[in-house]
């Protein structure tokens, strides 16, 4: 500054002149400074690193470069440059420094951040991270990272030390635990839910209370987001999942096997003993052959044990139509490629409801994907509904209009017949 004076005063200018004058180059100069440096470290040095990164093997410098953390470090270079030359904007170079001290920190907070954000990026490239996210730690580290820049740049503002803006923190600790108590609840939750293992990303939720029903897709330190099959996005707050119940279906989709459980409900009416041309009838269906044959000779060798006379059915023990029904569903899963034989398969009754006998089907298909599994449960009903007649069997279901319409025209034709 003093040179740039010297330089104007041999022109004979005016000292107040020159003073301005000299002012106002400086300025021109520092910022020309400015200029050419932000242009070497955007336009060279940063052009250099991000070829050097891209090829390299290596992926966690190119998290770094995604995350712009190098651009925004290259920020810092006209903020030095500035502090540098404070000094000779006397006296206003405290005010310059501390202008320039300022934006350092705010610059290094957001080079902190993108780090942070890169590191995050860097271990959900890991298996790991499904079952142990980390996004969770990173929000509470990104906390503590922007409380004490905002400390320090209070401190810088007001030029006294942080420490002294530290202690007057505990003064203020229940202000806090008030600002950020979604953030500690959701702290402690996110401990809780990734030390038990309680959820994972892709994990899928059902949780009505919050209309949840799909796939998790993000866990933070606040808030869970899930991704319901109808493409909407829930956001449940994390430490909901520790204080309320919900159902993780991690467990059905790593079995192997997916629950059916439906019944059939068959019409009382239709439920009789099977005579001898059921019987026959019933041999040459594929899977009750064996069983038919067995099972009459357990019954014949029990009648004539216990010398029971058969001329009424009602004697003794004697097949009927639903019980080789059951039989027959049972088998008939058995033998199905779609169903896993090495879960729990069964066919059983249910007490009997105003809508007839339920006759349940318990089993598991073996291919856990939703499509799958409607189109196997689809295909297991479509054929026992229709081979339900063939056992002599009704299966139950309330009137339609079609039936009231039918029944009323069979009763005109009746009252015509009997006016003839």
């Amino acid at each position: 500054m003093k040179l740039i004076q010297k330089y104007l005063l041999d022109y004979e200018l005016d000292p107040t002149v020159v003073k301005y004058l000299s002012t106002i180059i400086m300025i021109l100069f520092i910022a020309l400074l400015c200029i050419i440096a932000n242009f070497i470290t955007k336009k060279v040095i940063i052009r250099i690193i991000t070829k050097i990164v891209t090829s390299t093997k290596f992926t966690w410098d190119n998290m770094l470069l995604e995350r712009k953390v190098f651009r925004r470090l290259s920020h810092i270079v006209p903020a030095i440059i500035i502090h540098f030359f404070a000094s000779t904007f006397e006296p206003y170079d405290d005010v310059i420094r501390m202008a320039a001290n300022v934006y350092i920190i705010i610059v290094a907070l957001m080079v902190i951040n993108g780090i942070l954000n890169a590191i995050n990026d860097i271990y959900q490239t890991y298996e790991i991270s499904k079952t142990r996210p980390i996004k969770g730690y990173v929000q509470v580290v990104k906390i503590v990272v922007i409380t004490l820049g905002f400390i320090l740049v209070i401190a810088n503002l007001m030029g006294k030390s942080p420490f002294i803006l530290l202690s007057g923190i505990g003064a203020l600790s229940a202000v806090f635990l008030l600002v950020f108590k979604d953030s500690l609840l959701g702290l402690v939750a996110g401990i809780q839910l990734t030390s038990n293992d309680m959820v994972r990303v892709g994990d899928w939720i059902e949780m009505p209370k919050y209309g949840a029903d799909g796939d998790i897709i993000d866990i933070s330190l606040v808030t869970v987001k899930v991704q319901n099959f109808d493409k909407t996005i829930t956001t449940i707050p994390s430490y909901a999942l520790i204080s309320d119940s919900f159902i993780n279906w991690r467990g059905m989709q790593t079995s192997g096997g997916r629950r059916i459980k439906r019944s059939l409900y068959i019409d009382s009416t239709s439920i009789s003993f099977c005579t001898e041309e059921m019987i026959e009838k019933f041999k040459n269906i594929h899977y009750l052959a064996d069983y038919i044959t067995k099972r009459e000779n357990e019954i014949e060798e029990y009648n004539m044990k216990h010398d029971i006379n058969r001329s009424n059915p009602v004697n003794g023990r004697a097949l009927t139509n639903v019980g080789v029904f059951r039989a027959y569903i049972s088998n008939y899963l058995q033998k199905h490629p779609g169903i896993n034989q090495d879960m729990t398969l069964m066919v059983r009754q249910l007490a009997p409801t105003e809508n007839g006998l339920p006759l349940e089907i318990y089993a598991f298909t073996n291919d856990v994907r939703w499509a799958v599994y409607e189109t196997t449960q689809a295909d297991i009903f479509d054929h026992l509904f229709a081979v339900a007649p063939e056992f002599g069997l009704r299966l139950f279901q309330n009137p339609s209009g079609h039936d009231l319409k039918t029944l009323m025209d069979e009763e005109s034709v009746k009252v015509k017949a009997v006016d003839h």
